[in-house]
């Protein structure tokens, strides 16, 4: 039994030194504190790069005020790695009615006092006011991702740029960044040739210049090959698709929602037409472009297997959690990746623009693997927390249009209606709770991500099989699903299933508390909670008094969580709510804007 098998990744000089190097490769800086975990972005980058025999170093929540800081580990030799964290930095700071919110569960001590609003933007400056002139700065995580083209701020209720001109780093990276930051890290090593270590003070300044501008002319000649990036340039490319200029859309909202539409049947359609070769999106902003390159191709299974596998030690730097309570090691330890993407296609969502609407599925074998590992650590006590994905019993849901197509240019595939193509059987996920659950030094397997109930009714084979075994052995205390409402209109809005779905779903699952009652004789042992959404667009405050009507009736629903709607930045229902209309019908929609009032809807559930 250990306490940590594998090396933390460097966060201090000495640190580097210990592993044999006094300057970086790559120095990632973030928002989040450093958790050594596969659900931690850096983290696993951070493994992976090392993997490939890279020297990196992380500096978590650096201060603002002090450049020596941001400058511990020195200047990295190939670029440094920016990110917000897990999260967009406005989203972690401030509730949906714009309060600042008091805690952070990834920062030392619990109190969110670390992570600056607009933190990719803040990271980036505070960067190039410690290294003048320095090698390339290149953003990415969620923030980056989804404020990749001109997009709805909710926060500042406006139209902002591209953060890539905002932040004015270098390049930008979308989506899930294992192999652009690899193909990135593996070009810029390539090119920076002319630094020298051993050379004079003096000289070592000139190479370097000459190296930038070197580097400046090749890059944009280079990188233009790689997928899955964002890069600045003053011409476009030979071949494009392009998008209405920012100038234009912050002008004419019709123009807004028609480059809107357009990025998101782009990426809708991307795995198909990657087999020939797809087209970049051009963005004018002001005298130069936007050049977003196709995305990178997902993960295969195999690929992914072998990111997981890494060696991760499940905790925090030993540094870091001397600073106090690390809020998340009570959630993120001994939980389970067990898939990538999200065919769900919900409007308010923005996982399908960050990891894509294809679902990747892990092997079992290399998922119980990883829960062996847990089991030759002190620290961990026999519970596995998650075993999921962004939907969990979307594990090994498959479509069989990917086999010949790729992918197809629908945003959900479960609405307005399930596809034929679509082959949904929860055999492979029960089983692979049930292998869990029966490792050795195993206590318990629980499943903290979300369930999507119109799945279980879908499978008709093995649906009321799998919740029944669910709800007796993988759930803890209550069983959490997300209807988000349950008026029809508000529903369609949303890219939801109707009411009637959800009722029949709830008559189902009643007759299995049922069952269990008749045999315990006593009350109920596993309610069920929902996530619901208030202040939709389309929503208004009868609309909310009847989903409470509605859910009164059922005895079994307890502590259900009800969150003001938020429109994340490119999302569609962030262009419903910037428009106040449906983009694609041109129907005019009631949105709430008023916080007050917003609130009032979300109240009205608990009175």
């Amino acid at each position: 039994m250990v306490d940590h098998p594998y090396p933390f990744t460097p966060i201090t000089l000495d640190e580097c030194i210990k592993f044999g190097f006094n300057k970086c490769d790559i120095i990632f800086v973030t928002g989040d504190t450093y958790i050594d975990s596969p659900f931690i972005g850096v983290a696993l980058l951070s493994r992976l790069l090392e993997s490939k025999g890279y020297r990196v170093g992380i500096i978590p929540q650096p201060d603002l005020n002090d450049l020596k800081d941001i400058s511990r580990l020195g200047e990295p030799r190939l670029f440094w790695a920016v990110t917000a964290g897990n999260i967009d930095s406005m989203l972690a700071n401030y509730t949906a009615l714009l309060k600042k919110r008091r805690s952070d569960d990834l920062t030392p001590g619990g109190i969110n006092n670390k992570r600056p609003d607009r933190a990719t933007i803040v990271y980036t400056n505070l960067i190039k006011r410690a290294f003048k002139n320095t090698v390339p700065i290149i953003i990415g995580g969620v923030e980056a991702s989804t404020r990749r083209i001109a997009h709805y701020d909710f926060w500042d209720d406006k139209i902002r740029r591209s953060i890539l001109f905002d932040s004015k780093a270098d390049l930008l990276i979308y989506g899930m960044a294992e192999k652009a930051i690899l193909q990135v890290a593996d070009l810029l090593n390539e090119i920076q040739d002319n630094y020298v270590d051993n050379e004079t003070e003096k000289h070592l300044k000139e190479q370097k210049e000459k190296s930038k501008k070197n580097f400046d002319e090749r890059f944009i000649e280079k990188i233009s090959k790689i997928n899955g990036i964002c890069y600045i340039d003053k011409q476009k490319p030979k071949d494009y698709i392009e998008l209405p200029s920012f100038e234009e859309v912050i002008k004419d909202k019709d123009l807004f929602a028609k480059s809107q539409l357009i990025f998101f049947d782009y990426i809708n359609k991307s795995e198909i037409d990657l087999k020939d070769k797809l087209k970049p999106l051009v963005q004018r902003h002001n005298d130069r472009f936007l050049i977003h390159n196709p995305p990178m191709k997902q993960l295969n299974q195999k690929e992914l297997d072998q990111i997981y596998e890494l060696g991760f030690n499940h905790d925090a730097h030993p540094l870091l959690k001397k600073k106090g309570v690390i809020l998340a090691l009570d959630t993120i330890p001994f939980s389970i990746t067990s898939h990538r993407g999200c065919f769900g296609g919900c409007n308010f969502c923005s996982i399908a623009i960050h990891q894509g609407k294809k679902v990747v599925s892990r092997s079992i074998e290399s998922i119980t693997k990883e829960i062996i590992g847990f089991t030759k650590l002190k620290y961990f006590k026999g519970v596995i927390r998650d075993v999921g994905g962004p939907t969990a019993n979307m594990f090994e849901v498959k479509c069989k249009k990917f086999d010949f197509a790729g992918s197809c240019s629908r945003q959900s595939c479960l609405f307005p209606s399930p596809c034929e193509f679509l082959q949904i059987d929860h055999i492979n996920y029960l089983n692979l709770l049930s292998k869990i659950k029966k490792l050795p030094f195993i206590k318990k397997v629980f499943v903290a991500s979300g369930i999507r109930y119109d799945l279980i009714l879908l499978d008709k084979k093995n649906g009321k099989s799998f919740l029944r075994h669910f709800i007796k052995d993988f759930t803890s205390g209550q069983f959490k699903v997300a209807p988000e409402h349950t008026e029809d209109k508000v529903l369609k809005l949303m890219g939801k299933p109707p009411f009637n779905l959800l009722g029949k779903f709830l008559d189902f699952y009643k007759s299995i508390l049922d069952n269990e009652k008749k045999d315990n004789k006593s009350r109920y042992s596993k309610y069920i909670s929902f996530y619901l959404i208030a202040a939709y667009p389309g929503c208004k405050m009868e609309d909310m008094a009847n989903m409470k009507n509605k859910l009164d009736k059922y005895d079994f629903i307890e502590n259900s969580q009800v969150q003001v709607f938020t429109p994340l930045p490119l999302t569609y229902a962030a262009l419903q709510y910037y428009l106040e209309k449906d983009p694609n019908t041109k129907e005019k929609l009631y949105v709430e804007k008023n916080l007050k009032k917003k609130k009032e809807q979300k109240d009205i559930i608990f009175l």
